[in-house]
């Protein structure tokens, strides 16, 4: 919708994914074909720091940040690095759900080289009722935000609120609204074209 290609790579098959997919490992992958790209947009898995994982399981997970990172940083190609809060990422920027007009609390973090400084407003969620504008629970049916992680929530509603209309419940669970990456692609096509 900004204006590139989109070409999506995953270790495992993904058979709702709407672009042109290729199922290999991420960093592989990336090694192998970055120079074939204009931008790379890479989300590692966030469970070993997200907060609704519990802390007994944390060290299961892998930890792909860092490598991806510096995985990236070697192709001195422009990139975005994707994660949720708590990841430990310096120089980030967090997109809402809210700062775009959607009706979900989905606070993402995302690093970007070269650097983006600024988002593009603040959240407009806070004050909206007594669990900060959620809905996840049959205390708030009506709140006018849902996280969509642990929604009670129909899956019409869950996929309206976040603007994506292909996922089933489990991918919508860790999936970001494409409207950040709209706008974060929009902000790289500027990029791209003033660096010419």
């Amino acid at each position: 919708m900004s204006g590139f290609k989109v070409v999506g790579v995953d270790k495992y098959t993904q058979p709702r994914y709407p672009f042109e997919f290729h199922e290999a490992d991420a960093l592989e992958f990336c090694a192998e074909h970055y120079h074939e790209f204009d931008l790379i947009h890479a989300s590692p898995p966030c469970q070993k720091y997200s907060r609704i994982t519990k802390v007994s399981s944390k060290k299961q997970h892998p930890d792909l940040l860092q490598p991806t990172i510096d995985a990236l940083n070697k192709t001195e190609k422009p990139y975005i690095v994707e994660n949720v809060p708590g990841a430990p990422m310096q120089n980030y920027i967090v997109l809402c759900g809210t700062m775009f007009g959607l009706k979900v609390i989905r606070h993402r973090l995302f690093i970007t080289k070269p650097v983006i400084f600024m988002s593009p407003a603040t959240c407009n969620h806070y004050g909206r009722s007594s669990n900060g504008g959620r809905n996840g629970d049959q205390k708030h049916p009506d709140a006018p935000f849902i996280t969509v992680t642990g929604s009670v929530h129909p899956i019409a509603k869950a996929k309206a609120a976040m603007q994506i209309n292909w996922m089933n419940r489990d991918e919508l669970t860790e999936a970001i609204p494409p409207l950040y990456t709209l706008w974060l692609g929009e902000q790289f096509i500027r990029i791209l074209q003033n660096n010419g």
